[in-house]
């Protein structure tokens, strides 16, 4: 029996692979595909939060160095500028998916992650003390817990009955890289059936989106479906051929009830599906898989009970939410109609005055993402700012102790802290600040004297001049005695 069995290899399944690993765990990974090629370049583009996560991993050097940062992201029809941002990434990257998971795979490769691919799951049955894949032609696969990041389509959901709630679709749009004849220059236009773009990628390929006459099937589409919505739209089809990738999405917008049943968990696509508007969907799925990864660890470990994998849903769900309401609001201006346009121009001028943007940057950014563990200082329950610090060994930041997924206790003044039971598991360092703390939309907070900074980079319990609450915040994310230490 295996800890954890991860169904899928995304973007998600890789990175939850790797913080299982960091926690010294075995996981296996369970995939499709016969390799990790992807047909085409598929989505793509990460936002501030989630480069942040692989920078606390020390990865994030890797994305960097092959995609482009983009200053801006837009709302309806308004460039909001990230520049001002309290993070060392205040920027978007464009980067596809296909470059984003051969990346991760190098990463999880390093760390020895076990994929096993050309596996094909056709359901997951569970019991109470573990869960059984069943692999089509072969037998199953049994894990302690079984986690779905196989894609809106998940069978692990669909398996464990795990509804998806939202609002229909009202419209689909066929994607697609394709070859043409010649090259045309790039081509856009927005009409009252939504929004259509042709863009040049070099050697004779183009990337195709289209939004389609009528809401079409939930079946692949065919390059024949290509041609006459580019037809109906442009008038001709540009002599589109030989299809690298053609896929249909549409302006669905669901969540999963439950991101757990038992032993059975969703992160990304699996839980969460919504029009591609806006670049979160990949950043999303990163971020459930840092939350849930460490949590799960210690589970199977047995260094915290059961209750802590609770704290999985109670967090992800509420952000999830949130930014499924942005995809949808952005996906009303996604069209030529007078009642949008003039909701999406008085937005614009009341996006324009002074910081008013600043709220909804924050959001696309996940930036904004303030997990609810209970009243105190503003840092409690936010991401933790990646601040230049000074330790016994010289100067430093933040991020640079949590490379290997693990806790840290920063002391900065007042009482001297012990962690205690807990020293095995929980890094503690003493450092000098000496910058301010800003946080994003909130502004500048008052320094506190320590902070204890869980394994996904959200702080558990602040300091402010003493050591009160202390062993409850160790107690409650890190095991009631330090079991496993």
């Amino acid at each position: 029996m295996h800890d954890v069995v991860i169904v899928g290899s995304g973007p998600t399944g890789l990175m939850l692979a790797g913080e299982l690993r960091l926690a010294g765990v075995d996981a296996l990974v369970l995939e499709r595909r016969p390799s990790q090629e992807l047909a085409g370049s598929r989505g793509g583009g990460i936002h501030s939060r989630t480069i942040e996560l692989l920078d606390q991993r020390g990865i994030a050097g890797r994305f960097l160095a092959e995609g482009k940062t983009l200053q801006t992201a837009a709302f309806g029809s308004t460039q909001l500028d990230l520049t001002g941002l309290p993070t060392r990434h205040p920027y978007t990257l464009a980067l596809f998916q296909n470059h984003i998971e051969r990346l991760l795979l190098e990463w999880v490769e390093e760390l020895g992650v076990q994929i096993r691919r050309g596996m094909e799951v056709a359901g997951v049955s569970a019991d109470d003390a573990g869960a059984d894949v069943e692999l089509a032609g072969e037998g199953p696969v049994r894990g302690r817990y079984v986690v779905g990041t196989d894609g809106g389509r998940s069978v692990v959901r669909r398996s464990a009955g795990i509804p998806l709630v939202g609002p229909d679709a009202t419209r689909s749009s066929l994607i697609a890289e394709v070859k043409v004849a010649g090259e045309p220059g790039q081509q856009g236009k927005v009409d009252a059936r939504g929004i259509h773009g042709l863009y040049p990628m070099g050697d004779g390929v183009v990337r195709v989106v289209v939004t389609e006459a009528t809401l079409g099937p939930a079946t692949e589409p065919t390059l024949a479906d290509l041609k006459k919505a580019l037809i109906d739209v442009f008038g001709t089809d540009f002599g589109v051929h030989s299809p690298i990738w053609l896929s249909r999405f549409t302006d669905a917008t669901r969540q999963a009830e439950a991101y757990r049943k038992g032993r059975v968990l969703l992160a990304g696509d699996a839980a969460h599906v919504h029009s591609p508007t806006g670049g979160l969907g990949i950043g999303l799925g990163l971020q459930d898989a840092v939350n849930l990864g460490w949590k799960l660890g210690q589970v199977v470990l047995g260094i915290s009970g059961e209750e802590l994998l609770e704290t999985y849903h109670a967090e992800r769900h509420p952000a999830g939410a949130r930014s499924l309401k942005y995809t949808m609001a952005q996906s009303l201006f996604q069209k030529a109609d007078p009642r949008q346009e003039a909701l999406r121009d008085l937005l614009d001028e009341v996006l324009r005055v002074d910081d008013a943007g600043a709220p909804i940057a924050a959001l696309v950014s996940g930036l904004d993402v303030a997990y609810d563990l209970g009243p105190g200082h503003p840092l409690l329950g936010r991401r933790m700012p990646d601040l230049d610090i000074t330790t016994a060994e010289g100067p430093g930041r933040v991020y640079q102790f949590l490379h290997q997924g693990r806790p840290v206790l920063l002391e900065f003044s007042g009482p001297a802290l012990e962690p205690g039971a807990w020293a095995g598991r929980v890094q503690h360092v003493r450092a000098i600040c000496d910058g301010a703390w800003q946080l994003p939309v909130l502004g500048a907070v008052d320094a506190p004297t320590a902070v204890l900074v869980r394994p996904d980079g959200y702080v558990a319990w602040v300091g402010e001049g003493s050591v009160e609450g202390l062993p409850e915040a160790l107690a409650t994310w890190f095991g009631r005695s330090g079991v496993g230490c």
